[in-house]
This record gives structure tokens, C-alpha cells and sequence, in this order.
């Protein structure tokens, strides 16, 4: 039976990453689910009532619930140490429970010892997040049901057989194969890739205008979560039996790299073909390769006349097939990126926990590592939430401690704080009403009941990824259930449940805003400066010739981080408040993977210019975000110099590379400009009198282009799409020249605008 649900297991997830977080909910759903009916049954055997009955049953759910992800990955041995400290972290936190819970004030006081102490043994390791967790919940338990010394020794065996079952799901039915795993996660980053080809397809194909910017960035975000999964793919591959013997992981990840290398040329070509008449022959090619008709596609696309599109799609399809020879030259080193936490990439934390708080200078608190500062708010805003949530109801006070106290978990910045306490009132609010519904449908139905509980439970866990606002209103439908069985359901009690959850956290975010709080835009700033450090060590890199596969998995490591802690000022929760500059900002940090990745070991005449290029993003680590740093323009005009320098070949990566830093840096390009708009769309690129290619870009959306930093003299503006035009112009000093192109007529140049300017 183990071995088949196995083989069900690896053959329902399949290829789409879709399905693999469809089987993480369902795993964690049939743990707690199981786990209850465990301890139904246990009760029965010892004889319980029906109060004891119900409390074995919800240790059995949390014990669960918490086993089921503290258990996901490691050998069984790995997962036996882990869950042995599961009794002893419950067993500490009823034994405090009951030793208190006879006088309330220090019950009380207690329990914002618990909850600091909860929160502090983090810094031990992951596995003491859910110690933490677990010696919460066990206070919780003990005090508030009055537990004596008498009841512990039956309620450490209800948890010891919970524990005993979820460790037996975790190293059989549930158990975890690094190498299938592997697998998956790999046929999920051909599912994402497919995806990009989808949507590449549909941008090509559409013909509105209102819809192609839309489009655009829904592809953008396509080539984003195959980012994710390489990422994915990168952590895994350091697993142990992960990869066979004669395998290696360095192999692999230069597959990786370089099917996102033909998928970042796809999409830019692709983008330079929209509105074109070979953007529909593109799109049933980018069609057909996201119907995974590879042999189709390669034939339709070398009858196209873009050479862009083609050689990308040629390059994707060699990757994919494993028809390509170019890892012989791979090092056997490997050193992941990025360590994966509970099997998957690791949360805001992890990058923020070396970031310093505001208010350093003269609050000693704020100078404490963040895993202290988070357990002194979480103390402060739980004696709040008890102060405040017993003058609401000094029965049912602790929703609003409950609320407080998880705020602070998974989270890291004050704005992170604040939209997941914003998503926790939002999903209760809104499960209230779906609980009146549900209670009138399940009244008197035991089996209705399970099923919507067991329901709730697959949906919260499915949807967690998408928004925790899911979470928490399969949560709240649940917990109507609940009160239904026990015959205490009612419209006031849910709307205290609100009222309580909404002061906890309130009284959540004031404290993440007071009390040692964490700036996201410092988090922010941090994980900027770890994108250009990892940017200068790969231009360092490409300049001694070294391997670069390594170097630019860390940069997109980092970038994957900086979008990550960026996420709340894209996605406000209120109106908005993220202005166009920094958007294009983080569109412009984005952009540097894609260069990067097209970078490879450049030749040794291009050795200075990867230098100074490096020393320029050094500067522009010193300088404050959106300010000009003068110290960045002797390294930039340096770089300049090595890249256009007579003899030397021209390298498309590291000019735009170029191109991207001066914008970033703030320093106008100098030299003159030659700005106008293509019909239709096309990509442009600039040659010098010697015809070297000094600059190049892709028109917007609307045909518009502006390319900066020419050298005067004559130059060469060549359009490539279908024909491919080449103009001819003359710029001056500090010229800006119009050019207005239309593929297969003569261009027209504005005089007004080709005259000296100053502007």
C-alpha cells in the first residue's frame, strides 16, 4: 500500500507545478484529518468524554498540522530526533500551564513569558520554530482549560501517539524522495517555461492595444516563476540522493541557465515582433512549443524570417531535448545557492535578519539580531492584546493574543506585518458570513460537517501561497463548524471572534510600527546592495575568465530575494503607494539577471571593461538609491572607453549591462541621442563608423524608442525586423536626432529636432 500511494503520488503531481502544491495541501490535509480520526479512536479506547474526547482530538490536529511540515524532507532517522522533542516541547509548556493556571494575574504574566521564549528558540535552527510552536500551544492548552498535575500524564500520551502517527505518515505514505522530488521540481521548470512559450503566444496574437500591456507583464511574470523553479532546482539539487552517482548538479544547473538564456531571447524577440505581420507566424511557433510540439516548432520557426525569434526557439528546443553538447566544459563543484527551508525557497526572514531596525542610535533594543527584537514585540503586543482583548470579553480575550502573536510569524518588515494582519481581519470578515451559510447547510448533517472541515482544511493549505487571506477564511469556516458540533454557534460569537481578531492586530502593527521596527524600504536597500555585490563578482568573474554558472545562479538568488521583500511595495494592500520611478527601478535590477545570463566567458580584450564595470557598481553600492554618485563616472567612462575601444569585439550583454548602470547610477549618458518611433515595432541597434554595435534597444509598446550616449560622428541606426532597414545619421556633441522608422519605406527625420541642443 505504501509503494502505491507512492507511485500515485509522483504520478498526480506530473509536470505541472500547479499539482505539486495540489499534493502538499492534500499531504497536510490527510495528516491532520488522519491525526483526528487517530485520536477519536484513542479516546474511545480509553474511555474519554466527551470534553476529553474533543481536546485529544484538536492536540491530534496541531500535532499534525505542525509534524506534517517539520517533517517534510530529511532521512528517517533526521525526521526521528526532530519528532522526538515534539512531547517535550508540548509536555514544557503544560507543565507551566498548569502550575499558573489557578491564579489568573499569573497565569497572564506567564503567558507573555511563553510567547517571548516562543519566538527567541528560533535562533536555534528551523526545527525550533515548531518547538516554539508547540510550547505555546501547550501553555495554551493547560491553562486555559485548567489542567491539573493529575491530567498531564494523559495528555502527554494523547500527543505522544499523535506524534508517533504523523511520524509514521512522514517516513512512509508522505515520505519525501529527493530524487523524484528532484524530478518534479525539474518537470516544473519545463511547465513554467511552457508557460512563457503560452504567453508569448498570446501577446503575438493579440491585436488590441488596451490589452498588449497587460500581456506584457503577465509574460514578465511568467519568466519570473521560471526563475523560481530554477531556484528550486538549485536548492534540491544539493539534497542528498537527489542526483545519481554519475550525475552532476553543476550539469545541470548550466542546462537550466541556459534554457532561461533562449527564454529571456524568446521573450525580447518577441516583444520586438508585436504588431508586426510576422507576429502571427511567431505566435503559432510560440504555440507550438507550449504544446510541447518541439520537432513542429523548430520547423515552423526556421521558415521565419525573424533570425531572433528562430535561434531562440532552435536554442530552447536543444536544451529541452538534451540535445545540446555544451556542458563538457561545466566544473564538478557545486555549491548551491540558495539552502531551501522545509522543501521550499525561504521566506522575507531569511534575508532581512541581518538588517539593522530603525531607531539604533538611541534605543539599545533596536541594535538587538532580529529573532530577539521580533520576541520583544511579540511579548509587548501580546500583554497588549490581553489588556485590550478582556475588556472586549474576558472569556474569549485570546483570539486577539492568538491574532497578535501570529503577525510575527513568517514575516520580517513592518509593511509585511501589517498586510498579513490586514488578510487576517479581511478572511475572518468574510468567513463569518460564508460560516452562517455553512452552518444553516451542515445543521444536523454529521458527514456534511466533515466534509466542509476536511474541506476547509485541503483549501486553506492549497490557497496559503496565494494570499494567507484564503488561509484564514477556511480557517474561521471551520471553526463555525466546529462551534456547531459543540452546539455553541452563534452570529455574536463570530462577530466577537472578529472584533477580537481586529484589536490583536491592530495592536500587532502598532508594535511592529513602535517598537524596534523594521523599515521594508532598509530591507529593501539591503537586498539591492546583495544583487550588485553578486553582479560585481560575476564581472570579476567574467574578467579572469572563470566559470560563471555559479555567480550568476547567486545574482538570481538575490534578485528572486530583492522581489521578494519588494513584493509589499508592489502589491499595496490600500490605494497604493509604490510611485512609477521605483517600479521601473526594480524593472531595471530585474534586467540585470537577463543580462548577466547572456553573458559568457568574454574575451580577454573585454577584461577592462568588466572591470570597470565592476568598479562602478561598487560605487553604486555606496551611493543612496535614485542619487547621482559622482564616484561611479570615472568607472563607467571607463568602461566606456575598454568597450568601444579600436580592435575590441562588440559584447550586446555588457553594453546593455552598461546601459542599465548609468541608469541606475543616475548619470546621463553622454554623447548625443537619436530618439523617434518604428512602424511597427521594432529592436534597434547602433553601429559606429567601424561598424562595432555601441548601443541597443527595443521600441515600447507604442513604437517609441530613445537610445543615449552616442559617440558623435557617423553612425548606423539598423532596424531589425522584416525587412531589416538601416539609416544613416550624423550626430554632434550633445545632438539629439530624430528618426522615425517605418520597415520597407524610406525614414523621416524631423528637422527641428536634429539641430544642436542643449537639452
Amino acid at each position: 500500500m505504501t509503494l502505491a500511494l507512492s507511485e500515485v503520488r509522483d504520478r498526480v503531481v506530473g509536470s505541472d507545478p500547479g499539482l505539486s502544491r495540489l499534493w502538499s495541501a492534500a499531504s497536510a490535509t490527510f495528516a491532520m484529518a488522519s491525526g483526528l480520526a487517530v485520536e477519536y479512536g484513542f479516546a474511545l479506547v480509553t474511555g474519554a468524554d466527551a470534553m476529553g474526547t474533543l481536546i485529544a482530538m484538536l492536540l491530534g490536529a496541531v500535532v499534525a498540522m505542525m509534524g506534517a511540515m517539520a517533517l517534510g524532507s530529511g532521512s528517517a532517522w533526521a525526521k526521528t530526533r526532530t519528532a522526538a522533542l515534539f512531547p517535550v516541547a508540548f509536555g514544557v509548556g503544560m507543565v507551566a500551564g498548569a502550575l499558573v493556571g489557578d491564579n489568573t494575574d499569573l497565569m497572564l504574566a506567564v503567558f507573555v513569558a511563553v510567547m517571548f521564549a516562543a519566538v527567541y528558540v528560533r535562533r536555534f535552527g528551523v526545527d525550533y520554530f515548531f518547538y516554539g510552536f508547540m510550547g505555546w500551544m501547550g501553555y495554551f492548552f493547560a491553562a486555559f482549560l485548567h489542567t491539573t498535575l493529575a491530567m498531564l500524564p494523559g495528555l502527554l500520551v494523547t500527543v505522544i501517539v499523535a506524534t508517533a502517527w504523523v511520524l509514521l505518515l512522514s517516513i512512509t505514505v508522505l515520505r519525501v524522495n529527493s530524487a523524484k522530488t528532484l524530478a518534479r521540481v525539474v518537470r516544473a521548470f519545463d511547465a513554467r517555461a511552457r508557460a512563457v512559450a503560452r504567453a508569448t503566444a498570446d501577446l503575438l496574437s493579440c491585436t488590441d492595444s488596451r490589452r498588449i500591456d497587460r500581456l506584457r507583464r503577465r509574460l514578465h511574470a511568467r519568466l519570473a516563476g521560471v526563475t523560481e523553479a530554477a531556484l528550486m532546482v538549485e536548492g534540491w539539487s544539493a539534497e542528498p540522493g537527489a542526483l545519481p552517482a554519475d550525475a552532476s548538479p553543476s550539469r545541470l544547473r548550466r542546462k537550466l541557465i541556459d534554457a532561461q538564456h533562449a527564454l529571456d531571447q524568446l521573450v525580447t524577440s518577441a516583444e520586438a515582433l508585436v504588431g508586426t505581420d510576422k507576429a502571427r507566424a511567431a505566435a503559432w511557433v510560440a504555440d507550438r512549443l507550449a504544446r510541447r510540439d518541439d520537432e513542429r516548432a523548430v520547423q515552423l520557426a526556421r521558415a521565419l524570417p525573424d533570425e531572433h525569434f528562430a535561434v531562440a526557439v532552435t536554442e530552447f528546443v536543444a536544451v529541452a531535448s538534451g540535445s545540446d553538447d555544451t556542458t563538457d566544459d561545466v566544473l564538478d563543484e557545486f555549491e548551491p545557492s540558495i539552502s531551501l527551508a522545509f522543501g521550499a525557497l525561504p521566506g522575507s526572514p531569511a534575508v532581512a535578519k541581518d538588517v539593522p531596525a530603525r531607531g539604533g542610535h538611541w534605543n539599545p533594543l533596536a541594535r538587538l539580531d532580529m529573532t530577539t527584537r521580533q520576541a520583544i514585540q511579540v511579548a509587548v503586543a501580546g500583554a497588549l492584546a490581553i489588556i485590550a482583548g478582556e475588556a472586549l470579553s474576558p472569556a474569549r480575550y485570546y483570539w486577539a493574543v492568538i491574532a497578535a502573536f501570529v503577525m510575527f510569524a513568517g514575516t520580517a518588515t513592518r509593511t509585511e506585518t501589517f498586510v498579513k494582519g490586514f488578510n487576517r481581519v479581511a478572511g475572518t470578515m468574510l468567513g463569518l458570513v460564508a460560516s452562517v451559510l455553512f452552518a444553516e447547510l451542515t445543521a444536523g448533517s454529521t458527514a456534511g460537517v466533515l466534509a466542509v472541515i476536511i474541506g476547509s482544511m485541503f483549501l486553506g493549505f492549497y490557497l496559503l501561497r496565494v494570499s494567507y487571506l484564503y488561509m484564514i477564511f477556511f480557517v474561521t469556516v471551520m471553526v463555525g463548524q466546529l462551534y456547531s458540533v459543540l452546539h455553541e454557534f452563534s452570529t455574536d460569537l463570530l462577530l466577537l471572534r472578529l472584533e477580537e481578531t481586529a484589536v490583536g492586530a491592530v495592536i500587532g502593527f502598532l508594535v511592529a510600527l513602535v517598537v524596534t521596527p523594521l523599515s521594508t524600504k532598509d530591507t529593501v536597500r539591503s537586498a539591492r546592495d546583495a544583487v550588485l555585490t553578486a553582479l560585481a563578482e560575476l564581472l570579476d568573474a567574467a574578467a579572469e575568465r572563470r566559470d560563471l554558472d555559479a555567480v550568476s545562479r547567486v545574482l538570481d538568488t538575490r534578485l528572486w530575494q530583492l522581489a521578494l521583500v519588494a513584493r509589499p511595495l508592489t502589491r499595496p494592500v490600500l490605494g497604493g503607494t509604490m510611485s512609477p520611478q521605483t517600479r521601473h527601478r526594480l524593472a531595471l535590477y530585474a534586467s540585470l539577471g537577463m543580462h548577466a545570463r547572456a553573458l559568457r566567458r568574454p574575451d580577454p580584450q573585454l577584461a577592462p571593461a568588466c572591470r570597470s564595470l565592476a568598479d562602478a557598481v561598487r560605487q553604486l553600492i555606496a551611493s543612496p538609491v535614485g542619487a547621482v554618485q559622482p564616484a561611479a563616472e570615472g568607472p563607467l567612462a571607463a568602461a566606456d572607453a575598454a568597450l568601444f575601444a579600436p580592435g575590441v569585439p562588440a559584447s550586446r550583454p555588457l553594453i546593455h549591462l552598461r546601459h542599465v548602470l548609468r541608469e541606475l547610477s543616475g548619470i546621463p549618458l553622454g554623447g548625443g541621442a537619436v530618439a523617434g518611433a518604428t512602424r511597427p515595432h521594432a529592436v534597434l541597434s547602433v553601429l559606429d563608423g567601424d561598424g562595432r554595435m555601441v548601443a541597443a534597444t527595443t521600441a515600447d509598446a507604442h513604437g517609441r524608442y530613445h537610445i543615449t550616449g552616442l559617440p558623435p560622428g557617423s553612425l548606423t541606426v539598423v532596424a531589425t525586423a522584416y525587412p531589416p532597414t538601416a539609416h544613416r545619421i550624423r550626430l554632434r556633441t550633445s545632438q539629439v536626432a530624430r528618426l522615425d522608422v517605418t520597415l520597407g519605406c524610406a525614414c523621416r527625420r524631423d528637422p527641428s529636432t536634429t539641430q544642436p541642443s542643449t537639452a
